[in-house]
């Protein structure tokens, strides 16, 4: 018979916390929404965000409605998905910096090869080979300082995004050169009387 009484008395809290909007769920849920959108977690953790913020939204929705227990549901589910969310974006975050240092210093290797070869071959080039190979590593050469400043303002998606492809488009120049010293004819030597 004691036990009655402790058994009715969770009920009842949860029958009279069901009776008007949770709105203290609501705010703590958007508070750490909000905190996973300042993490980066809408660049970084994109599904996760986008559950949490789906979360979040159905929690008004059964408000609207006065399902106040699935307005308390999902605001929890809200919160926790959020909270996910902010740390996949710092985990998203590190690969992504990771991924654009390499793709960086990929693209500057390329660039310095092509920079040399020019220099070293600028005289046994033809000049329409040479002018192509300048053009590349001009463009090479302004994507690699803009993607160094992206990195460098923490914008890693943006600095990946500025060398995508330049370390390719620099090794099939090289192989442009190449084929270009290959196809020249060779000038037989001197004979000597």
């Amino acid at each position: 018979m004691r036990l009655a009484p402790a058994l009715l008395l969770p009920l009842l809290l949860f029958v009279t916390a069901c009776s008007e909007p949770p709105q203290k769920e609501l705010d703590r849920a958007q508070g750490a929404l909000d905190a996973a959108r300042a993490a980066g977690a809408e660049q970084y953790a994109t599904q996760a965000f986008a559950a949490a913020t789906a979360a979040l939204q159905q929690a008004h929705e059964a408000v609207a409605q006065r399902d106040y227990r699935l307005a308390l549901t999902r605001a929890l589910d809200a919160g926790d998905r959020a909270q996910e969310a902010a740390k996949g974006a710092a985990d998203g975050k590190a690969r992504a910096r990771s991924e654009a240092e390499a793709a960086i210093n990929g693209a500057n290797v390329a660039h310095g090869r092509l920079k040399a070869r020019i220099d070293s071959d600028r005289a046994r080039l033809p000049r329409a080979e040479l002018d192509a190979a300048r053009q590349v590593e001009r463009h090479a050469d302004a994507a690699l300082q803009k993607s160094r400043a992206s990195l460098t303002a923490g914008d890693y998606l943006k600095a990946k995004e500025l060398v995508k492809g330049v370390e390719q488009r620099i090794t099939t120049q090289i192989q442009t050169l190449d084929a270009a010293e290959a196809a020249r004819p060779v000038k037989p030597p001197k004979r000597r009387r």
